[in-house]
Formats: C-alpha cells, structure tokens, sequence
C-alpha cells in the first residue's frame, strides 16, 4: 500500500534530525565524560553516558526509516522495543555510580567545560526533542518520539547537572548523587513508556 507524501516527508525530516543529533551527540558525550571524570560528578559522568544512549536511539530511527523499512511496521515495533532498552541501559549505571562514590566518599567538583557544555545542551536539546516527538505523533511512531524523549530528558539532565554543579559548590555535595537517582527513575519509565508506545504524545 502506498504511503502519504507527507508521512514520507515527516519519515525523512525524521531520519534527517536523527542524524544532525548524532553528530552533536559524539562531541557532547566525550566533553561530559570527560568534564564529569575531571570533577568526580556522578551526574555529569551519568550525562555522558546518556548521550551515547540518545546516539543509540537515534542510530535506530535512522535504521527505521532508511530503505524497505520505511514501509514496515514490523520495523517500528523493532525499533520502539530496541529505544526503550536504550533508556534502560542508563538507570542501573547511574545508581550503580552513585553508590560506588557515596562509599568512596567521592564528591563532585564545579568544572568550567561541564558547564558550558550542558547550558549549550539545555538549550539546543529541548527544540531537537519537541520536534521529533510531533513528528512522532505524525508518523504513529513511538520509536521517533521516544527519540524525542531522550533529547528532552538530555535537557532535564544537563538542568539538573547545572544545578549539582552549583549546589556542591556551597557545600551541598548530596545534591549532585540525588539528581543522578532522580534521572535513573525518569530514565527507567521513559523506557517502559516508550515499550508499550505510549510516548507519541506532544
């Protein structure tokens, strides 16, 4: 059967901002890593980590919509399952991290790139995450929302980074492990959202 102009236009513009966000992504994931190993955060090491998982979602919707696939919602089905486990992949990370550094008694240290790389991340990252989850909505595709999701939750996260950055600099070190609990949790429902395809809302 064939398919619309239109879904077909929305399937590339999709495929398109998929692969813009990668290009991003390899550059923001070696620049948290190695701000967050540099200061010891928890959560901005988990927010590094994150972005090879937003790499992964969106290495998987350009496997969607790239060739006979287009056309296949056998192929949907297998890329809403394989984003959804691409959420879960960072929830037993970062609690995993967070215990080792409360037992070590590691703590976080303020770091100039981290900053500057999460604000621009916090910036960029929403209007990347609105986009694909409306065309996501367009498409009845969850796998391109759920993508679209993890741009969002880059956001929170590089917001909740800042934030840590700036509480253990008065002193407040927990500040730093509690946003990376925090993030786990979210993490760990967008992913059960986005395997039963229910992340195609705006």
């Amino acid at each position: 059967m064939a398919l619309p102009a239109s879904w077909v236009r929305d399937a590339r513009r999709a495929r398109a901002l998929s692969l813009v966000t990668l290009a991003w992504l390899g550059f923001e994931s070696a620049l948290g890593l190695a701000a967050g190993l540099s200061a010891h955060s928890v959560a901005l090491i988990g927010w590094g980590w994150s972005s090879l998982g937003e790499a992964l979602a969106g290495l998987i919707v350009v496997w969607r919509f790239t060739g006979s696939r287009l056309r296949s919602p056998a192929s949907e089905h297998r890329a809403r399952r394989a984003v959804a486990v691409s959420f879960w992949i960072l929830a037993p990370y970062l609690v995993v991290h967070v215990a080792y550094d409360v037992a070590t008694g590691e703590r976080a240290a303020p770091t100039a790139l981290g900053v500057v790389v999460t604000t621009i991340s916090l910036v960029s990252m929403p209007v990347l995450g609105v986009a694909k989850r409306r065309l996501g909505a367009r498409l009845g595709s969850a796998a391109t929302a759920g993508e679209g999701a993890q741009n969002l939750l880059c956001a929170l996260m590089a917001g909740g980074v800042l934030a840590g950055l700036a509480a253990t600099s008065l002193g407040w070190w927990w500040v730093d492990p509690a946003v990376a609990l925090l993030l786990a949790a979210v993490a760990a429902r967008e992913g059960g959202n986005t395997w039963r395809g229910h992340s195609c809302a705006h």
